[in-house]
């Protein structure tokens, strides 16, 4: 194969990873997601839907928000239908870890639903987002580093220790 065929997307089969593999950034998002659910934890039940700084919206709104698109995102990359309601009313915070373990159980699922060629494809996710499926994921996974950041923030602000950044098991 020619060096100009070997690194362009078309190229790609399915039967060897440009980068990354699915499973491998499957492994890595559920990575991501166990962490921030760590942080779900840590807050105050009291604190979770009401405490902000700076005019940011609480952390109980922004996990809300994650789970509105990450399940969402694999379900519709499955199906080609994507889901753009989701009730963003605040709940009790074992409410909110159960709807976190449903959606991480539910990516599970259905990722191997994915064709590996399908993660080349460009496709538009909620009916507004155009791009290949595979810069979608990312955007889920940078998004929920994003908004865990800021969870971050908010626990030092409460004088609550996070968990480390980098324990991801």
């Amino acid at each position: 194969m020619s060096t100009a065929a070997a690194s362009s997307p078309a190229a790609y089969t399915g039967s060897a990873a440009i980068a990354l593999t699915p499973e491998a950034l499957r492994a890595h998002w559920q990575g991501h997601r166990r962490l921030t659910r760590r942080v779900i934890e840590a807050f105050p039940e009291d604190q979770l839907f009401t405490f902000a700084v700076g005019g940011m919206r609480s952390f109980g709104v922004l996990a809300l928000e994650m789970l509105s698109m990450a399940a969402p995102m694999v379900r519709g990359s499955v199906t080609g239908e994507w889901e753009t309601t989701f009730d963003r009313a605040p709940r009790p915070k074992a409410e909110l870890l159960k709807a976190w373990d449903e959606s991480t159980a539910e990516i599970d699922a259905l990722w191997g639903q994915i064709p590996p060629a399908r993660f080349q494809e460009t496709t538009t996710a909620f009916g507004q987002y155009t791009a290949p499926l595979y810069e979608l994921l990312l955007y889920c996974v940078d998004n929920e580093i994003h908004h865990r950041g800021q969870g971050y923030v908010y626990l030092r602000a409460l004088g609550i220790t996070p968990p480390p950044f980098f324990e991801r098991e």
